[in-house]
């Protein structure tokens, strides 16, 4: 397999992370252990959304056309960095608690447990690292 193919892949599974991180997450009842901050899965998805325009532009636009230039090259991949992040900062919310007083972990239809939570952000941290090589060595 190519490694632009390895890419376009990946762009997919991102959009579908971000996407279904903002459909999980949207609701008061989020599975997990601790409450999260309801802005850090807004940041996760609207520097995700800049992130999968700007970068599905920079990988279809000609090089020496405006979007397909440098600079939206790594606003593009900036944004992947954000959205990889928030995604890692979100991931807290199954940090084990201690205490009398503290919360259960709660479920979802989703899961049992923060599995799919940590593929689906781990992975984009992995695939971010996919994007700035790919970006940096313009193997795409």
């Amino acid at each position: 397999m190519s490694f632009p193919i390895v890419v376009w892949i990946l762009t997919a599974l991102a959009a579908v992370v971000v996407v279904l991180t903002r459909l999980r997450l949207r609701g008061e009842d989020a599975a997990g252990r601790l409450s999260i901050n309801p802005r850090l899965p807004a940041a996760h998805f609207v520097a995700g959304s800049l992130a999968l325009v700007l970068w599905l532009g920079v990988l279809v636009a000609p090089e020496d056309s405006l979007v397909g230039g440098p600079l939206v090259g790594i606003v593009a991949v900036a944004a992947w960095w954000v959205t990889a992040l928030c995604g890692v900062l979100i991931l807290a919310r199954w940090l084990p608690t201690k205490g009398r007083h503290a919360p259960a972990a709660s479920g979802d239809g989703w899961s049992d447990g923060p599995g799919l939570s940590l593929l689906a952000h781990l992975g984009m941290v992995v695939g971010v690292l996919v994007f700035t090589y790919a970006y940096l060595t313009a193997a795409v």
